[in-house]
């Protein structure tokens, strides 16, 4: 890496084995594995501290999901409709539900009775939350693999050890809110670590077929999937004599966990199919995920406010897009989004990520793989249809391993895990939590940039950004406390979507400027590949 942050990466590199293991002693990396294990169960004891909290309804869809898995016949589990909460996951995720329910039976077999709406009794509560704990194992060691990529010091293993296991985006979503994200992020960071290992075919094998498993248990990671088909095609196919036959394993893979995951549904596709694409749900979720459609429904908002004062809108509804209800909404100004156009929207925002990828020699590196990921997903944050705000994880969690080694990529953390992770906060409503979700914000966002700041040496922020990211918690403060102070029971949607129109600026920001470095490096590469071409051809034509 040069002085000014930018990467040299060659051609020359991609084809070496990109574990850096032998970088370290062994006595090292059992020292690395012990901190793992170590903050791994650190971490554990704070997640059952954190058991009696507060649970969203995200609790209730995962109990019915148990419930219909273990008492309905395969051919009701996508037609049931009984409870509100509909199992709309791949039907992989309903298979793990199903595992899952014959060990619940154990404890209360009352929380698998699908007639039993909004069960909650102290044992289901305590086999649900020690799932998502117990799964979150899956996770510390897809934290391991990267980290045996990336991490080529002791100190970036901890660095990054800190960020991904202690991140609070995940602690919060999964262990208060509910969900299992660390153990599908956990999938992704396996399924990356190994499809990196270009020289070990078997791996890569491997890593293609936790992304396949992955997608089958929750179809939403589609969106990074374009930069695995491309990586995958470029490197482990066409850079070898065996295309077709490479080509043919990694389609007998995904066919084989495709047939396993939809076999059983084959003759109810569309049912399942209307179930994970539930196109009726409108643009934004009941809370707005802090993308640009947040920034957009504001701007409508504004404008209907200046059209209604000048007497240009005579449509009285007032509460567009503010209700807090799922539901598909028409604008009144600006034109209303289709999915057709969100879809067309991230394909062209992914599309200058992956066509690097895809021509430029400098670009077939771990480093740039890895980015791309992370703008597939930023770019599917900020486009997608009926986003929520949860998906913005998939792309802080993988960009903590490169936070870790590279300034530049330290920076985007700092401001995007601050922004992703206020955006969050608002799904803790109850009053008893405010204090804890404060303490939360603060000690990560504190930590994490002390850290970063030590481990690369110098100041990482500009000062705007500094301004930017030192005033999330006082949106966090208005949220929970000033806006009762202010305004009473009046506005009660205005601390959510200021909450979200703020934080995503700063994650517009950081798509933007992370973009500008994926795109610099290119230019910087090419000018340094040419150099090092036009020497050697002065060399010959001397010689």
């Amino acid at each position: 890496m040069s002085a000014g942050g930018k990467y040299t990466l060659t051609q020359t590199q991609v084809c070496k084995d990109e574990r850096v293991d032998s970088c370290l002693s062994s006595s090292v990396l059992w020292k690395v594995d012990s901190t793992l294990l170590k903050t791994f169960l650190l971490v554990t004891c704070i997640k059952i501290l954190l058991i009696p909290t507060y649970h969203s309804t995200d609790f209730e869809v995962h109990r019915n999901w148990l419930a219909i898995t273990h008492s309905l016949p395969i051919s009701k589990w996508y037609v049931n409709a009984q409870s509100p909460w509909t199992l709309d996951y791949p039907p992989l995720f309903a298979w793990f539900e199903y595992c899952l329910s014959q060990i619940a039976v154990l404890f209360d077999p009352e929380m698998l009775k699908v007639e039993n709406l909004n069960y909650a009794s102290p044992a289901t509560i305590y086999f649900q939350r020690g799932t998502v704990i117990f799964m979150d194992l899956i996770f510390a060691y897809g934290v391991r693999e990267m980290g045996r990529i990336f991490c080529k010091s002791f100190n970036s293993h901890m660095v990054f050890i800190f960020l991904s296991l202690c991140n609070i985006g995940l602690l919060i979503v999964d262990h208060i809110h509910f969900q299992y994200n660390g153990f599908l992020l956990g999938i992704l960071l396996i399924s990356m670590a190994n499809v990196l290992k270009i020289s070990k075919q078997m791996l890569v094998l491997q890593g293609a077929m936790c992304f396949a498993i992955l997608l089958n248990l929750k179809h939403l990671y589609v969106y990074v999937a374009p930069a695995y088909t491309i990586w995958l095609l470029k490197l482990y196919c066409l850079n070898s004599n065996k295309f077709f036959k490479r080509l043919f394993s990694l389609g007998f893979i995904v066919s084989i966990v495709l047939a396993v995951s939809f076999g059983p549904f084959r003759t109810q596709l569309s049912q399942v199919i209307s179930r994970l694409f539930p196109f009726k749900r409108g643009l934004v979720h009941s809370y707005w995920a802090a993308n640009s459609w947040a920034l957009y429904i504001a701007v409508e908002k504004v404008l209907s406010v200046i059209w209604r004062r000048f007497g240009w809108l005579n449509d009285v509804k007032s509460a567009v897009m503010t209700g807090g209800l799922v539901q598909e909404e028409k604008f009144l100004i600006l034109p209303t989004p289709t999915p057709i156009v969100t879809f067309l929207l991230t394909f062209v925002t992914i599309l200058p990520a992956l066509w690097c990828l895809l021509r430029k020699k400098s670009y077939m590196n771990s480093i740039h793989f890895v980015r791309c990921v992370v703008l597939c997903a930023l770019s599917s944050f900020m486009f997608g249809w009926h986003v929520h705000e949860k998906a913005i994880l998939t792309a802080i969690i993988p960009l903590c391993v490169l936070a870790a080694v590279y300034a530049e990529d330290a920076r985007i953390f700092i401001i995007l895990s601050a922004a992703g992770q206020t955006a969050l906060l608002p799904l803790l409503y109850p009053d008893n939590l405010s204090a804890l979700k404060l303490l939360l914000l603060l000690a990560y966002m504190l930590s994490s940039i002390l850290i970063l700041t030590n481990q690369h040496g110098r100041c990482l922020l500009r000062l705007y950004e500094w301004f930017y990211v030192v005033s999330l918690p006082l949106v966090t403060i208005y949220e929970v406390i000033l806006h009762q102070t202010f305004f009473g029971d009046k506005l009660p949607f205005l601390p959510l979507a200021f909450t979200s129109v703020y934080c995503a600026i700063g994650i517009t920001y950081c798509f933007i400027l992370y973009y500008y470095v994926y795109l610099q490096n290119s230019y910087v590469s090419d000018k340094i590949v040419e150099s090092t071409q036009s020497r050697q051809k002065l060399k010959n034509k001397q010689s």
